[in-house]
């Protein structure tokens, strides 16, 4: 089978596209065919080494976590899924940027009906993460709440959901991207020089908490902004959430099949909408992690093996 690998860590020229054994299910396990798999940024991390210390690389590496497609077999003492059964869900052994990935039983979820293949295969790690995200600054009717990169994989579902829970939400993102948040109820910031008058304008002057899926000094900008270390919540700058006492919760705060489920089935009846920014080809791996790097891609990008 075709399956995406690099051999040491480096920029996008070190991925691969290789042949190699398929897997075989063990118990508690089954075989996915891969028809739709997200690429995350911290993906990139990892590849690059940057998070060496904490999620190192065994060479040669696979890539990937998110993923949907249709079980082709099944181990034993399987649970809730057979051969033929259409399903989306996640693994840890970096191993969906493939035609095929094993998978765990407790990390999958049927496919709701009406669901497309590119967004299930690219809902975990953006949905998730964005959940945990809403959770950690709780969010209500009388709140007004920022998130920075608002159109992103993470910040375009964010803010969907935390206007879902009443709150008033302001989202930071390019010009170009302003129509899509007006059309989902979200009022739209530019971010650059001048961003905090902006903001204050924007909300009437008060904020009552910030999500961050940028990094680069939006932390900061929160406190300067007025609200409380214990209703920002960042995914991207951990040493200054350290630093003031903000959050931190990720994907790893809300991974688990039953959130992923509950965000599908949001997803199929057309309560959150999942903006698909791009798909490629499995052997265009290199194409698509350029777009997502290039930080302007509005909504995910995903690989069709």
């Amino acid at each position: 089978m075709k399956a995406v690998r690099f051999h040491e860590y480096g920029g996008i020229d070190v991925l691969r596209v290789e042949d190699v054994e398929r897997p075989v299910p063990g118990p508690g396990q089954v075989l996915v065919e891969v028809r739709a798999a997200g690429i995350q940024p911290g993906e990139v991390m990892i590849r690059e080494g940057a998070r060496h210390g904490r999620w190192p690389a065994a060479f040669p590496s696979g890539q990937g976590s998110d993923l949907a497609g249709v079980v082709v077999e099944a181990g034993p003492e399987v649970r809730g899924f057979a051969v033929g059964d259409e399903v989306l869900g996640f693994t840890h052994r970096r191993a969906s940027h493939a035609e095929f990935a094993v998978v765990d039983d407790v990390h999958l979820v049927a496919r709701p009906e009406g669901l497309s293949w590119d967004v299930a295969g690219s809902l975990y790690v953006a949905g998730t993460t964005a959940y945990a995200t809403v959770f950690a600054v709780d969010p209500g009717p009388s709140d007004t709440v920022v998130v920075s990169g608002a159109a992103g994989g993470v910040g375009s579902i964010a803010v969907q959901l935390a206007r879902r829970r009443g709150a008033a939400v302001v989202g930071l993102a390019s010009e170009r991207n302003h129509p899509w948040l007006k059309d989902h109820g979200i009022v739209p910031v530019a971010y650059g020089d001048g961003v905090a008058e902006r903001i204050r304008e924007a909300c009437g002057g008060t904020v009552d908490a910030f999500i961050d899926t940028f990094g680069d000094g939006y932390v900061e900008l929160a406190v300067r902004l007025g609200v409380h270390p214990g209703r920002i919540n960042t995914i991207r700058d951990w040493r200054a959430a350290a630093a003031v006492g903000a959050r931190t919760y990720g994907e790893g705060a809300a991974a688990c099949a039953v959130v992923l489920g509950e965000l599908a089935r949001m997803a199929a009846r057309g309560d959150v909408d999942v903006p698909i920014a791009a798909a490629y080809p499995l052997d265009r791996v290199q194409d698509a992690y350029r777009d997502l790097e290039g930080h302007h891609a509005h909504g995910k990008i995903v690989l069709r093996p």
